[in-house]
Formats: structure tokens, sequence, C-alpha cells
């Protein structure tokens, strides 16, 4: 387990976990548009639209991860914390060059007959994102007979800008661990972590327990967590209580003249939890990085 004496001011390295503030830009054309943000006040100049719950400020961040392109990856290794650096990238180093033969043209027949245009509120005009064969591309053009769809990724060809600051780094294994939470998953505020001796216990959120995308990355945390902080053992608690039951209308008599509160029922809760790290039934193989969707710039369409 790494010391949580590291020296957090030193330039990073790759594989750190940081907490990040960032705003990128792309160019196209003459004009900017901001595409990610962790600051507010640059999302609202720029009328970025409002995400109901959304927190703005520093974010978890793997050092040469998946969240950005690897040329903005590669570009953050070696910043100092607490100094805020500016970066231009060339599409090749961003979300790479525009590809003609990426830009097809179908009948409105075929169109027609895709599942998402068979939806009552389905409208197309141009923007709009379809997936065909697969493949996500947008409506660049648009007549009765014809319609031509880009599969470029949404900023392939263009220039990008973005300031960078490091606001610290993550050293302490309990901040390790939310982190991960968070890259994998998200809403990692809704967790409890524990570490006791060498046992991390990770408390699932109310959010997390019927959500299908947690059976991914649950695998994928604990992965993380073996190969970065070593624990003997991960325990994954998932806690379901029983509803209790309506209680019996008033002047009814319990029965054999026993309390209504000595016959009311009780909870019960049921919590699963991983083998130890060490047990090979329970090797879970490494299956990739950070699939955080709302806002990665990389995986915009």
């Amino acid at each position: 387990m790494p010391s949580p004496g590291a020296d957090a001011r030193a330039a990073t390295k790759s594989g750190d976990l940081v907490q990040l503030e960032f705003e990128l830009w792309a160019e196209a054309g003459g004009k900017t548009e901001l595409l990610d943000t962790t600051r507010e006040e640059v999302a609202q100049g720029a009328g970025f639209p409002r995400v109901e719950g959304h927190v703005w400020g520093p974010r978890p961040h793997e050092i040469g991860g998946e969240f950005f392109p690897r040329g903005i990856e590669t570009s953050l290794v070696g910043v100092p914390v607490g100094e805020e650096v500016e970066r231009e990238f060339a599409p090749g180093d961003a979300f790479g060059e525009r590809d003609p033969d990426l830009i097809e043209l179908f009948s409105r027949h075929e169109i027609q007959r895709l599942p998402e245009m068979r939806r009552e509120d389905a409208h197309l005009e141009l923007g709009s994102v379809l997936t065909i064969e697969g493949r996500r591309g947008r409506v660049v053009t648009l007549t009765e007979a014809r319609v031509r769809v880009d599969f470029n990724p949404p900023f392939a060809g263009r220039r990008i800008k973005g300031k960078f600051r490091i606001a610290e780094k993550i050293v302490e294994p309990a901040e390790q661990v939310r982190a991960i939470v968070e890259l994998q998953y998200g809403h990692s505020h809704d967790f409890h972590v524990e570490l006791r001796e060498k046992t991390f216990t990770l408390r699932v959120s109310e959010r997390a327990k019927f959500d299908p995308r947690w059976i991914v990355a649950k695998a994928q945390i604990v992965d993380r967590l073996r190969n970065r902080l070593h624990p003997e053992s991960v325990r994954i608690v998932e806690e379901y209580a029983t509803p209790a039951t309506p209680s019996k209308a008033a002047g009814t008599a319990a029965p054999h003249g026993k309390a209504a509160s000595e016959t009311a029922p009780t909870t019960d809760a049921a919590a699963s939890e991983t083998a130890p790290a060490s047990s090979e039934a329970d090797a879970t193989p490494r299956t990739g990085g950070s699939k955080r969707s709302a806002s990665a710039a990389s995986k915009k369409t």
C-alpha cells in the first residue's frame, strides 16, 4: 500500500491519481466551442446547459488514462501540482483527422427503417444522431430522397485548446478508493469506504444496487484496487432492508394478549462480499479504463 506521506507537490507521473481542473475548447471556422469543463463560471459564460445535480469543481483523474485522447493525456505527464498550463493540440493529437470515406449516403427509405426512426416522436433533421449497422453518425445533408451521414468522431479534424491545473495528488488510500469508484462508475460520494488493516470495505449506494452499470463497474473497481493498493481482501457490501409491514389497525388486540410492540416485524439484511484478493477463484481479469460518460470529451458523439 503506498505511503500517504508521498510528496503530493511533485510533478505528475503516468498512473498518478489527481484532482484535475480543466477546460477544453475545439476550434473550427474561426470559432471556438466549449467541449467540457470543471469550472462553473466558464460553463455559464459559454452557455453550457445546466445539468441538475451536477457538482462543479476538480474531478478525480488518472494521468495517462483514458478520459482524454492519448495526445492530451500524455501532455499532462510532468505537470507540477498547483500550476496551470495551457496546451494546443493538432487534430492528430486529439480526436483525429477527418476521413472522407466515413461520410456515407443513404436513401430516405433505408433511414426510415431504422429502429429509432419508428418511434412516434422520431424527427429527422440536420444533426440527428443515427445508429446504422452498429455505427453512430450525424446527419450532415438532407434531401427528399437522400441522407448523408458522417461517421467521423464529433470533433475530428478540429484543433483543440485546453487549460489544465492539477489541484492536488490523491495519496490517502481511502481517497484513492473513492477516486477509483468515481472513475469506473461515478457517484462516489454515495458510497461508504472503510479501511481496516489490509481489508477494504465498500458499502454500495442505494443508486448502484439496481443499476446494471454497477455489475460491470464492480469487477473493474476490484481489479484496479488490487493492482494499485494491494489489499489482502476487498469486501463489496450490498445491504437490503426488509420493508416493514403496515401496523395493525388501532384497537385490534395482539394475539395471545401480547403487546403490539412484541409482535412487530424486524428488519433483515443481506450482504454480499467478494472473496479475498489472494483467492484464485476470485481473480478478476483486468477489463479496462474509465467509462464516465456524461461529460467525457473523448466519448461525445
